[in-house]
This record gives structure tokens, sequence and C-alpha cells, in this order.
């Protein structure tokens, strides 16, 4: 019987905090840990990203002996203890740095879910390419002042291809979380990267 980890990632360096709740099988390996972080964070998988335990590397193309293959980890060998903590960092411009948590080794919500699903979250994921942490902060603080960051506002918009779009839903959309849309992501992912009994090809 497969065990269940609920876990909650919070993007560091954002206020309001950033942050979503899921649910991986304990057993996930990193590479794909990675995969369902892109999805329930709302990121585009455009740039490298690396995991970090302690002081250990994990990547997917690691270059130097001392870094570890993503793929050949899995959660539960790194996360034993409630409490314990993976750092994922994602685009080594931006710097966009993750704290991810084990809040349950053994979740069982009651009912029957999928295998993976997120069950909270907070804010909307940052734009791709937008600066890191400290520029995503002057991006908010314009979004709700524009009149006195009338050019970093309209950059936004910019940025995000919007035009013609009130204030108030500008503002709504970044406190956005749609969980529904995510969790048909997650569904859809975990019904095409599932292990199949035979391979393709002999």
């Amino acid at each position: 019987m497969n065990t269940f980890y609920q876990l909650k990632i919070t993007l560091e360096g954002t206020e309001p905090a950033i942050w979503r709740r899921f649910v991986v099988p304990a057993n996930i390996t990193l590479d794909r840990l990675h995969d369902v972080v892109q999805i329930v964070m709302g990121w585009q998988d455009c740039h490298l990203h690396h995991f970090m335990f302690k002081k250990q590397i994990f990547t997917e193309a690691p270059e130097s002996n001392q870094d570890e293959d993503e793929s050949t980890i899995r959660l539960n060998e790194l996360l034993k203890r409630r409490g314990n903590k993976l750092t994922y960092l994602y685009d080594f411009g931006d710097d966009w740095e993750h704290q991810i948590v084990l809040e349950d080794k053994d979740y069982s919500s009651g009912e029957m879910l999928p295998e993976i699903a997120c069950l909270e979250g907070m804010m909307a994921c940052p734009p791709e390419d937008c600066g890191g942490a400290s520029s995503y902060m002057c991006i908010l603080r314009a979004v709700f002042d524009p009149q006195n960051n009338e050019e970093d506002y309209e950059d936004f918009l910019e940025h995000l291809g919007l035009d013609d779009i009130s204030v108030s839903d500008v503002q709504s959309f970044v406190f956005h979380c749609d969980l529904n849309a995510v969790n048909m992501l997650l569904a859809m992912y975990s019904r095409w990267s599932r292990d199949r009994a035979l391979p393709m090809i002999e």
C-alpha cells in the first residue's frame, strides 16, 4: 500500500507569502517532484532548477561528482520526519527559492483522492522572468498603488500581455490561486507519467 506525504511549499522573499499545500506519493522521485512543483506553483518550466537537502545538490544534469541525479532519488529517502525541509531553486537568474516542508508523513484524507493533489494555496505565481522576489515585491506595490508607481504598473501589464483591464481585476489576478485548474493539470500529469507494466518497444 502506498503512503503519501502532505507537503507545503513556500516561495521565499514574498509578502504576502505565496504557498501551496499538496499531496504526493512518499516515494516520488525528485525529477517527478519537480514536475509537480511546476504545476502547483504555476511556473512554466522555462529554466534550470535544482533541489538541495542539507548541503547536497540534486539536479537533472549533474555537472560535478558532488551533485546527484534527481531521477535516482526518492523523496522519502530525504524527508523522513515531520518538519524536514527541502530547498527547491528555480531559474538561476531570478533565483526563485522555495522551501518544501513535510507536514504529514502518513497523509489520509478519509476519502478517495488522486495520488497527487493540491489542497490549498495562496496568491498567484509570479510571472516568469520578472526579476526575482525583490522585483516582484516592487510589482505588487505598483499593483496596489498604480498612481504612484505608474511606470512599474504599465511594465507589469505589458509583461503579462494584458490590455484594457481594470486595476481591481489586476489586483484580483495577483491574489488568485485556481485549485481546480491546478488539479486538472495534476490529474493529466498523473495519467501520462504513470509507470507502465511493459515498455513500448522491446
